[in-house]
């Protein structure tokens, strides 16, 4: 508790008070300005662009105008009950609405004040396209590369991609070069010169365009200031937020209110363990998101939503690389999709749609073996043959070149899975199996290759199917796969204006959460690429907007 009117009690008053620099927080601290408040901007880290700026940068917003200029149809209703189906019963109904609705004038808004140039990727499905009001295209967005020299100083404070960002390309570039498949064949000298140039790429670019917009308005993030504690005063409001930099705290009086926007918990051993089962055990994520926006928003009452779900992804590890100190643990998109590939359990067994969207095939792995108490599919296993080396980049291995002695390697597949601990008997009888799918194109264990989300990602050479190819050519190869995550989903519910609820119901008066430090609306669901950072900027700009316009008399 503290006394608001107690000016010598504060280091800095303002108008709103932003805690993270992703897509949420930028997208909050610019909206809360261009409606007439004053801002101060929080990073924990020390660099600006959170998960945003290592992902793709597609936004994922259904009925935008750029598919309907593009020709390809869409509806408000078909939007609504794919991701309500996508939800499976565990949606909020009218915050699906209000994404529905409101994503659109978002992505105008950002148009018109950050300079983003937005683009239909119409054959880039959504992650579930068979069902009711799925698309096989359109709804994700994607945006031109930005030149990091139009932030003059702030260039080196701007989050970079470490696995992908030393190669500059759109998604619609990607597609067109086929580089999933084909990962040499793309203009090589060309994008290397982008990068000598200082052009981004994906979400570093919409981090940085954010972020040139905010500097433009006078908004310079305060780095390495990570978010402690709310401040509330007799009845509750929340009216500031106590900070701490370099071991030195700092009260910074927040007249119209606080947004959180520091991201998930999936790096809070403690919260995964409280909620989800202890996992993600290897998130691709930034180390910062520790759930510090959860952990405040808690101890003033909030109500809690989506506590046990993620956006989940596989991820490997390969050593010694690592990340803001930590080690890194990259998101597998890819490789598991193409032909002459699998993945297996301890007993050598398959038991996922290896191909399918990285959230659903991710979930198998959390089946539990009752008998033995243990988690079923971990450890598991991604494996490949000579025939996917000859022909496609298996992680650091690369066409033409010898294989990192990181990757196991064996002439036999009893042999590799002696290497693994993987049952030899178990590996041999599923490859077999496989290897029948892999001839008829079919596969009727799983569905590989039958959705056009999986065929995205595929070889549309390959004979038979995109996705399927024998693995019978030694030798063979293998890695640990994880479950792991691109962010958490649990946080503090929220209105269709950001603000937070308490577990009564009530509103905190002056406290606001988006992105991933709120309460994810969609349940179990990923409904398509890049509708994370979707809801991250719509929620982002509607606390911005609230919070500045809030009336506090």
């Amino acid at each position: 508790m503290q006394d608001e009117d107690d000016a010598a009690r504060w280091d800095v008053t303002t108008d709103v008070v932003v805690a993270g620099t992703g897509a949420a927080g930028l997208a909050a601290a610019l909206a809360a300005r261009e409606a007439g408040a004053s801002v101060v901007l929080l990073e924990k880290a020390h660099v600006v662009g959170g998960t945003t700026a290592i992902s793709g940068g597609v936004i994922w917003v259904p009925n935008n105008r750029q598919m309907a200029e593009a020709g390809l149809r869409d509806s408000r209703d078909e939007a609504i009950a794919y991701i309500e189906r996508m939800a499976e019963g565990r949606g909020d109904r009218a915050l699906i609405e209000r994404f529905v609705d409101e994503s659109v004038r978002v992505v105008k808004f950002l148009e018109d004040h950050a300079a983003i140039r937005f683009h239909s990727l119409i054959d880039y499905p959504d992650y579930q396209p068979e069902l009711p009001g799925g698309r096989n295209g359109g709804r994700p967005l994607d945006q031109d590369l930005f030149d990091t020299a139009e932030l003059g100083a702030w260039s080196a404070r701007l989050r970079r991609n470490p696995v992908n960002g030393g190669a500059p390309m759109t998604i619609r570039e990607a597609m067109a070069w086929n580089v999933f498949a084909n990962p040499s064949g793309f203009p090589y000298r060309e994008v290397r010169d982008r990068a000598k140039r200082g052009l981004v790429h994906g979400g570093t670019a919409l981090a940085g365009r954010l972020l040139k917009a905010c500097l433009d308005r006078g908004i310079e993030p305060e780095l390495s200031t990570r978010a402690r504690e709310l401040v509330t005063n007799d009845d509750g409001m929340v009216i500031g937020l106590r900070v701490e930099q370099a071991g030195v705290g700092r009260r910074i009086r927040a007249r119209k209110g606080v947004i959180l926007a520091s991201g998930g918990f999936e790096w809070n051993g403690d919260l995964c363990r409280a909620f989800l089962q202890g996992i993600p055990t290897h998130p691709a994520t930034p180390p910062a998101n520790e759930g510090d926006g959860l952990l405040m928003a808690m101890a003033v009452g909030a109500e809690l939503g989506a506590m046990s779900e993620a956006w989940w992804c596989p991820s490997v590890v390969v050593p010694d690389e690592m990340y803001d100190g930590l080690p890194m643990y990259r998101p597998e998109f890819s490789v598991r999709c193409l032909p002459h590939s699998i993945i297996v359990n301890r007993r050598g067994a398959r038991f996922t749609n290896e191909a399918h969207n990285y959230n659903d095939m991710t979930k198998p792995f959390f089946h539990h073996d009752p008998w033995h108490c243990e988690p079923l599919n971990v450890p598991a296993w991604l494996i490949v043959d000579q025939s996917y080396l000859d022909r496609y980049v298996f992680l650091t291995a690369v066409p033409g070149r010898p294989v990192p002695d990181w990757i196991a390697r064996a002439d036999t597949p009893e042999d590799l899975a002696a290497k693994l601990g993987i049952e030899p008997e178990g590996l041999r009888a599923t490859l077999d199996r496989f290897n029948r799918f892999a001839e008829t194109g079919e596969d009727t264990d799983f569905g590989r290759g039958d959705s056009a989300f999986s065929r995205f990602y595929g070889d549309r050479a390959a004979p038979a199917n995109p996705n399927l190819g024998k693995v019978e050519r030694a030798p063979f190869y293998g890695v640990r796969i994880h479950p792991g995550t691109l962010g958490t989903k649990g946080g503090p519910k929220v209105t269709i204006d950001a603000q937070v609820r308490r577990v009564n119901g009530a509103i905190i008066d002056g406290l606001y959460a988006a992105g991933n430090a709120m309460g994810a609306f969609c349940g179990p669901g990923y409904p398509g690429p890049g509708i994370t950072i979707a809801v991250a900027l719509t929620w982002g700009v509607l606390a911005g907007r609230h919070a500045a316009t809030r009336d506090c008399s």
